[in-house]
């Protein structure tokens, strides 16, 4: 049965973007060229929250990418060091999940992963924590 994985990432310093951009990139490439891999997709949400969102054939192909490769792998250590959320969600789908999708399983069924500096909302459990409300106006 295929596997839909999400992952939810925010880094904590705004200097670090460029690195995970490059690591973001080279990864979602060797996903694409994984065996078992049906679909790959990223996208950034504001300017230090990336989001992932893949399609494998079965379980054993998502387990085979997360342990091989040079590119996952590589950025897998730092992330601890250099996200203060981080979260990650799996379920059986037979297509890739649409992103509105994709947060509403990561937020009603995802986890958090370790982190060495966690926000607030990360030390809470939260794997997309709420956004801030707007401030008013005045006209």
């Amino acid at each position: 049965m295929p596997v839909a994985a999400v992952t939810r990432l925010r880094l904590r310093k705004l200097h670090l973007v460029p690195a995970l951009m490059i690591y973001a990139f080279r990864s979602r490439r060797q996903a694409r060229a994984s065996e078992g891999c049906l679909a790959a997709d990223m996208r950034m949400q504001g300017v230090r929250v990336f989001w992932t969102r893949t399609l494998w054939r079965d379980v054993q192909a998502l387990r085979d990418f997360m342990r091989g490769g040079c590119a996952h792998g590589a950025v897998m250590p730092r992330l601890q060091h250099w996200c203060d959320e981080a979260a990650v969600v799996d379920w059986e789908r037979d297509s890739l999940p649409d992103w509105g999708e994709a947060e509403a399983h990561l937020r009603s069924d995802g986890r958090v992963s370790r982190v060495r500096h966690p926000s607030l909302a990360h030390a809470r459990g939260e794997t997309v924590p709420a956004s801030p409300p707007l401030a008013a106006v005045d006209r």
